[in-house]
């Protein structure tokens, strides 16, 4: 027990790090209605372009920025590969994930690289996660990054380039009846939930002090892990689409906590792959046993009727 609750500052950093992903996630998966798999290569992609840069002398805040530029322009090309030449969701994003692969090992020169609090500006690190001052605190850094971030999107989707983004999720059909550009909105929407991720990406390549080529593998099972958490936890409290956005963010730090409290069970490590897609599993099929085995069977009025 001692273990686990030494772990819970780092658990609960980590989470707000990759809730910042999940929230990305959310925006392709809920809002687009679109299974992107972009995400395991752009989980990468942002952390090089930041470290790189960074070891190049540039300002941290001008390298998260490129990191998110990184980000949208993957995005872009995952768009134009489904809107413009017709190619599946789920296929686009494996091509521009398979391509980002040449991309990330092209932009690190090597397999990896190291960066240390001591030599670089970092903002958020992994020692910063207790016994530190408060404006320091990885914690505080990173949930302020969460809150913006999740100020600005509800602003956004309540404009009506945001509200036209999330018509053609819900009903595409309908939405270019209406003279909406759906194509645009699609590759707009992939743009900004890539952007997300490479910004979590940079920021988690600080906290952890290293990137690695094979860091974004599976990371779209953590994010769907957090958006379902989230939504089966919190979908009959959390209706405002801000409070949507902050549950993916707090069930990502649930998954974390839980993640923690399995290896203080002392569960192979080597285990967490499945562990993580049977969380993911289970969540998934929540809603499905709610509906089947919990829910009464609604009794037609007309058939009562014709029995009466």
């Amino acid at each position: 027990m001692e273990t686990l609750f030494n772990a819970l500052p780092g658990a609960v950093a980590q989470g707000l790090i990759w809730g910042i992903m999940a929230i990305g996630v959310y925006i392709t998966y809920k809002v687009l209605d679109i299974a992107d798999l972009t995400v395991d290569g752009t989980m990468c992609t942002g952390g090089a372009v930041c470290i790189v840069m960074l070891m190049k002398g540039h300002d941290i805040w001008f390298c998260m920025l490129c990191a998110v530029a990184a980000g949208m322009l993957a995005g872009f090309v995952t768009g134009i590969l489904y809107t413009w030449m017709g190619i599946p969701p789920i296929l686009a994003g494996i091509l521009t994930q398979l391509s980002l692969w040449s991309v990330n090992l092209k932009i690190l020169g090597k397999s990896n690289q190291a960066v240390s609090v001591d030599k670089y500006d970092l903002l958020v690190s992994l020692r910063n996660v207790k016994n530190v001052p408060l404006h320091k605190n990885t914690i505080l850094i990173v949930a302020i990054f969460c809150v913006v971030i999740i100020a600005l999107l509800y602003w956004f989707f309540g404009t009506e380039l945001g509200c036209s983004l999330r018509a053609t999720g819900c009903n595409p059909s309908m939405s270019r009846a209406q003279g909406i550009n759906t194509k645009r909105n699609i590759v707009l929407g992939l743009m900004i939930s890539n952007g997300l991720v490479c910004l979590s990406s940079a920021l988690l390549v600080q906290y952890q002090g290293f990137v690695d080529i094979n860091m974004g593998r599976g990371a779209i099972v953590i994010g769907l892990a957090a958006v379902i958490i989230g939504n089966v936890i919190f979908e009959k409290i959390f209706r405002n689409f801000a409070l949507k956005l902050l549950s993916v963010a707090i069930g990502s730090v649930i998954y974390y906590i839980v993640l923690q409290a399995v290896i203080a069970m002392g569960i192979d490590t080597d285990l967490l792959k499945i562990l993580s897609a049977a969380v993911v599993a289970i969540f998934l099929a929540v809603p499905y046993w709610k509906q089947k085995y919990f829910m009464k069977p609604v009794k037609r009025a007309g058939k009562e009727g014709q029995n009466a």
